[in-house]
Protein backbone atom coordinates (compact mmCIF):
# COMPACT_ATOMS: atom_id res chain seq x y z
CA UNK A 1 0.00 0.00 0.00
CA UNK A 2 2.62 2.31 0.64
CA UNK A 3 4.60 1.58 -2.62
CA UNK A 4 1.36 2.68 -4.20
CA UNK A 5 0.69 5.52 -2.32
CA UNK A 6 4.30 7.01 -3.17
CA UNK A 7 4.00 6.46 -6.78
CA UNK A 8 0.98 8.65 -6.59
CA UNK A 9 2.47 10.93 -4.52
CA UNK A 10 5.68 10.69 -6.83
CA UNK A 11 3.53 11.57 -9.96
CA UNK A 12 1.84 14.57 -7.88
CA UNK A 13 5.46 16.33 -6.90
CA UNK A 14 6.99 15.52 -10.25
CA UNK A 15 9.75 14.12 -8.26
CA UNK A 16 10.91 11.94 -5.08
CA UNK A 17 8.79 11.47 -1.95
CA UNK A 18 8.68 10.25 1.57
CA UNK A 19 6.28 8.34 3.65
CA UNK A 20 6.42 10.45 6.53
CA UNK A 21 3.13 9.52 8.13
CA UNK A 22 0.32 7.23 8.37
CA UNK A 23 -2.98 8.60 9.13
CA UNK A 24 -4.96 5.49 9.67
CA UNK A 25 -5.23 2.62 8.30
CA UNK A 26 -7.95 -0.25 8.41
CA UNK A 27 -8.33 -4.25 7.44
CA UNK A 28 -11.49 -4.82 6.21
CA UNK A 29 -11.48 -8.07 5.54
CA UNK A 30 -8.61 -10.99 5.02
CA UNK A 31 -6.44 -11.71 1.76
CA UNK A 32 -7.01 -15.03 0.86
CA UNK A 33 -4.37 -17.86 -1.41
CA UNK A 34 -5.62 -17.37 -5.14
CA UNK A 35 -7.20 -13.60 -4.57
CA UNK A 36 -6.14 -11.05 -7.39
CA UNK A 37 -4.88 -7.57 -5.44
CA UNK A 38 -5.70 -4.17 -7.23
CA UNK A 39 -4.92 -0.87 -5.36
CA UNK A 40 -6.29 2.37 -5.85
CA UNK A 41 -4.73 5.55 -5.27
CA UNK A 42 -6.22 8.95 -4.73
CA UNK A 43 -4.53 12.90 -3.74
CA UNK A 44 -6.82 13.88 -0.72
CA UNK A 45 -5.14 17.44 -0.48
CA UNK A 46 -1.61 18.97 -1.61
CA UNK A 47 0.15 21.02 1.12
CA UNK A 48 3.46 23.39 0.67
CA UNK A 49 5.31 20.25 1.06
CA UNK A 50 3.24 17.22 1.38
CA UNK A 51 0.52 15.25 -0.39
CA UNK A 52 -2.14 13.34 1.72
CA UNK A 53 -2.86 9.77 -0.29
CA UNK A 54 -6.03 7.62 0.24
CA UNK A 55 -4.78 4.33 -0.93
CA UNK A 56 -8.09 1.33 -1.11
CA UNK A 57 -6.74 -2.44 -1.46
CA UNK A 58 -9.45 -4.61 -3.24
CA UNK A 59 -9.06 -7.98 -4.19
CA UNK A 60 -10.88 -10.58 -6.69
CA UNK A 61 -11.99 -13.48 -5.32
CA UNK A 62 -13.64 -17.12 -6.56
CA UNK A 63 -14.56 -17.96 -10.25
CA UNK A 64 -17.32 -15.20 -10.35
CA UNK A 65 -14.57 -12.51 -9.70
CA UNK A 66 -16.20 -10.70 -6.66
CA UNK A 67 -14.59 -7.70 -5.55
CA UNK A 68 -14.23 -7.23 -1.95
CA UNK A 69 -12.55 -4.42 -0.45
CA UNK A 70 -9.85 -5.59 1.89
CA UNK A 71 -7.92 -2.43 3.82
CA UNK A 72 -8.56 1.12 3.31
CA UNK A 73 -5.50 3.85 4.33
CA UNK A 74 -4.32 7.15 4.12
CA UNK A 75 -0.64 8.11 4.07
CA UNK A 76 0.96 11.39 4.33
CA UNK A 77 4.09 11.79 2.02
CA UNK A 78 6.70 14.63 1.26
CA UNK A 79 8.37 16.07 -1.58
CA UNK A 80 12.25 15.66 -1.68
CA UNK A 81 15.10 17.08 -3.12
CA UNK A 82 18.30 15.74 -5.00
CA UNK A 83 19.73 16.19 -1.85
CA UNK A 84 16.98 14.64 0.54
CA UNK A 85 15.52 17.81 2.08
CA UNK A 86 11.77 18.93 2.10
CA UNK A 87 11.05 20.90 -1.22
CA UNK A 88 7.44 22.74 -2.37
CA UNK A 89 5.49 20.55 -4.27
CA UNK A 90 5.53 21.73 -7.99
CA UNK A 91 1.97 22.80 -9.44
Amino acid sequence: LDIAGAIAASQRARGRCATVAVEAMSFIAPVKVGDVLCVYCDILSVGTTSISVAVEAWVRRNKFWDRVKVTEAVFIYVALDEQGNKRPVEG
